[in-house]
């Protein structure tokens, strides 16, 4: 092995040159998947890689033009633009001229090019000569154009299993060459398993702390990576969490969506999931109060006041006294009896406020403090409730007379709305026999 390579990372020195050596993402590289047959039968296309970081996108790519003959020619979306993909098409249109060879242009972090600087890759893709490759670790629909999207076929690379990671452990420390083989060095499985555990499906980072660990112990005289190392080493690691991207959004919808279906376990999960992710706590609290109006409502109004207390108490212990708290909330919310019936009546509400213009106050619930408004018969006519027989005003009109008989609140029949309904069902009778 020459010196250069001994001096790139362990990760770069690992990267597999070959589909037989590569790890993961078996649902689109087993023998029979559309993607598998392509490399292997060196049909080329235009693809977008989407995934999580570590997952072998960039590999991938580089096995991909290895295994067709094709150039390899990576630009990065972060330092680069219009002018270096300009540069990049006339190498390739020159690849293609003298050496009568493919080019495969690969763009890392695709999701960063703007609009314009993505189509300036559509010509070129579309008379062939490039095919396109993207590397993306956000939402393809939300981050790329349709036009680049209607070009290029999406993979979804998923985060690897432990069981690649430890596959990865193993590659690493046995390869002589490339890995860590020729220092001998020593783990136990569970201490392997640590390891595996604290990459998160990051194959990258697996490989990162692994050269960390093996500095550490060769500082220390050592040809074993023991616990002490492993706690050394792994110590104050977090999970993936992508704060505003694509993974931020799935997991406080789990969130949400499992205080909606009444799970506190998983609810608990998902919000433990974000803490560890070192998602901001104030987010958390927002979201939580909105959870308490949107999907317990009236069923349960002491949940909204559960929320509100659970915030105040973050905002004055912070952390770790405040999680607490939230958790609290949560698992109330998830145990509450559920009801969208103020949610679903809000969102009619605002509808009809859109649509039907400005309609005016009716005259007899304006308020008249002058004369002249009084004259004008403003507030003529109001009936005071509290005057009536059960304090209600039956057959009593409270919207401008454009629009008649809205009714939006409809409570469900759990919690306290059971009573709000059993209430509101007995003045409309008496409304009915009024009128």
């Amino acid at each position: 092995m020459l010196f250069d390579d001994l001096t790139k990372p362990l990760a770069d020195r690992m990267r597999p040159a070959a589909l037989a050596d590569y790890v993961g993402q078996q649902h689109i590289l087993k023998p029979g998947k559309p993607l598998y047959e392509a490399i292997a039968s060196g049909r080329l296309h235009s693809m977008i890689f989407w995934g999580p970081p570590g997952t072998g996108k960039t590999t991938l790519a580089r096995i991909i033009a290895l295994h067709s003959d094709a150039e390899f020619m990576p630009i990065s979306a972060v330092l680069s633009g219009v002018k270096e993909i300009r540069a990049a098409v006339a190498e390739a249109k020159k690849i293609q001229f003298e050496q009568h060879r493919r080019t495969i242009l690969f763009v890392d972090e695709v999701h960063r090019f703007n609009k314009s600087q993505q189509d300036a890759f559509l010509p070129h893709v579309e008379d062939g000569t490039v095919y396109f490759v993207g590397a993306t670790t956000e939402n393809p629909s939300f981050a790329l154009n349709n036009a680049l999207l209607s070009r290029a076929r999406v993979y979804v690379l998923n985060a690897l299993t432990a069981e690649d990671l430890l596959l990865v452990i193993a590659k690493a420390l046995s390869d002589k060459q490339r890995g860590l083989g020729e220092h001998a060095i020593a783990m136990a499985e569970d201490i392997k398993l640590q390891f595996a555990q604290a990459a998160d499906g990051d194959a990258r980072r697996l490989l990162n702390l692994l050269e960390i660990a093996v500095e550490l112990a060769s500082a220390k005289g050592s040809q074993v990576i023991n616990e002490a190392i492993a706690r050394e080493v792994l110590s104050g690691g977090v999970r993936r969490f992508d704060n505003q991207g694509e993974e931020f959004y799935n997991q406080i919808s789990a969130l949400h969506k499992s205080v909606r279906g009444s799970s506190p376990d998983a609810a608990l999960y998902w919000l433990c999931r974000m803490m560890d992710g070192g998602c901001d706590l104030a987010y958390l609290a927002r979201r939580i109060v909105r959870m308490a109006s949107e999907d317990i409502g009236n069923a349960d109004p002491r949940a909204l006041q559960i929320c509100i207390n659970a915030w105040e108490v973050q905002e004055r212990l912070g952390s770790p006294e405040g999680e607490l708290a939230l958790a609290q909330a949560v698992v109330y919310l998830a145990c509450a009896p559920k009801s969208n019936a103020v949610y679903m009546a809000y969102n009619a509400a605002k509808a009809d406020a859109r649509q039907s213009g400005s309609l005016g106050v009716p005259v007899h619930l304006r308020n008249a403090p002058t004369k002249l408004m009084k004259s004008l018969d403003y507030g003529k006519e109001y009936r005071y409730a509290h005057n009536e027989p059960e304090a209600y005003a039956a057959g009593e009109n409270y919207f401008p007379e454009e629009l008649p008989d809205r009714h939006y609140y409809q409570p469900v029949d759990r919690g306290l709305e059971i009573k709000i309904k059993e209430k509101l069902k007995h003045l409309k009778e008496l409304d009915r026999k009024a009128t």
